[in-house]
């Protein structure tokens, strides 16, 4: 009987001690989840390029072709209706001194249907975009701003968390601002799991 308790009881201690444990998905975890998925669609960014230097339509174009581009490479499906990954866009172009792509995001103020959302992601858009509320990665750390950057969210449909985070390391070049465009993006998916 002393052997059934005393068995009984260190069980019932190990479970304790496991549920401790952190619940939480890990990184390794969210990088084998990226490689299950096999399918994506855009949500809006509400970083419009403010600066007449630049023409945010013909950036946010580029943008979308590239990462569309390089998407397909991994073997990602575009599917407007129930996607597995959102591809979330931060474009910082605009002269700012302040904290941009913060990993935790709230509610838009164009989250309704209806409501404007750049040309560019109208081919490209998940159809329910306005029901994305909050969107959260605790592991992944802010980025400070720096003009003429872009930062690309890969977010867990279902969970609504950053699964991974991709930023170019250097301002993009003015100078064939197109062509650097494509490159930067390209260098990003590079460091893609």
């Amino acid at each position: 009987m002393k052997k059934i308790n005393f068995g009984l009881m260190l069980f019932g201690l190990t479970l304790f001690i496991v549920s401790c444990g952190s619940s939480g998905p890990t990184t390794k975890d969210d990088l084998k989840q990226l490689k299950l998925y096999d399918s994506y669609a855009f949500l809006p960014n509400k970083d419009t390029i403010m600066s007449p230097d630049y023409n945010n339509n013909e950036i946010q174009n580029i943008i979308i072709q590239t990462i569309n581009a390089n998407m397909k490479e991994e073997g990602y499906n575009l599917e407007k209706l129930q996607p597995d990954v959102l591809v979330h866009v931060h474009t910082m172009f605009d002269d700012k001194a302040a904290i941009n792509a913060d990993p935790v995001y709230t509610n838009y103020p164009y989250y309704r249907p209806g409501y404007y959302v750049g040309p560019y992601y109208k081919d490209f858009i998940y159809d329910n975009y306005f029901t994305i509320q909050r969107i959260n990665g605790p592991r992944v750390k802010q980025i400070p701003y720096r003009e003429r950057s872009i930062v690309i969210d890969l977010i867990d449909r279902r969970t609504n968390e950053i699964l991974w985070r991709g930023s170019t390391t250097e301002a993009i070049e003015v100078k064939r601002l197109n062509r650097e465009i494509r490159e930067n993006i390209d260098r990003i998916f590079r460091e893609f799991p």
